[in-house]
């Protein structure tokens, strides 16, 4: 087996990923400390062509190098967009017909993985995932607004994944019902 290069994988430029159909999912980041995570988080977005990565509150935007270290160029491709808070973003996705998850632990959550209402129904759902800060998780009054609640089963000593694993896990929960 031999590894391939790099032009060798055919990827979009950013111009055509721009163009391209995007994964109808909007990744909602609720006052994120960590410059990482959210490069991070862009990172994945970019390569599932997440819809939008909106940052709110104290979530740091581009551009930034710390922010670029991880995001590697994901931050120049995917849309963005800032809210004061996450609760403005969550009632804006969903006046314009989102279903809204926050991926937290919960009573009542579901546990991933998820079957999507209408995922594979032919419907043409849009979806939105917030996560939230690297201690206190997603504010209370966000998950108030939510449609969900998201929960990854976690089987050790932990009660909690860095936000942008959790980010990649969940993203590809929905590439892999949405996409594939």
């Amino acid at each position: 087996m031999r590894k391939l290069k790099t032009i060798e994988m055919q990827r979009l430029t950013i111009d055509e990923f721009q163009k391209a159909e995007k994964l109808p999912l909007v990744v909602v980041l609720d006052d994120v400390r960590s410059l990482y995570n959210i490069g991070s988080v862009f990172r994945t977005a970019d390569a599932f062509r997440v819809e939008a990565v909106y940052l709110c509150g104290i979530t740091a935007t581009p551009p930034h190098p710390e922010i670029h270290k991880t995001a590697l160029g994901g931050e120049d491709s995917v849309s963005w967009r800032h809210f004061s808070s996450a609760d403005d973003a969550v009632e804006e996705l969903r006046r314009n017909g989102y279903y809204v998850y926050a991926v937290e632990q919960a009573e009542g959550s579901t546990k991933a993985p998820l079957l999507l209402p209408d995922g594979n129904s032919g419907s043409h759902r849009r979806y939105a995932v917030v996560l939230g800060n690297e201690v206190k998780g997603v504010h209370q009054s966000v998950v108030d607004r939510c449609d969900n609640c998201l929960e990854i089963p976690q089987f050790g000593t932990k009660h909690s994944m860095n936000v942008s694993v959790t980010a990649g896990i969940v993203i590809w929960e929905f590439a892999r019902q949405l996409l594939l």
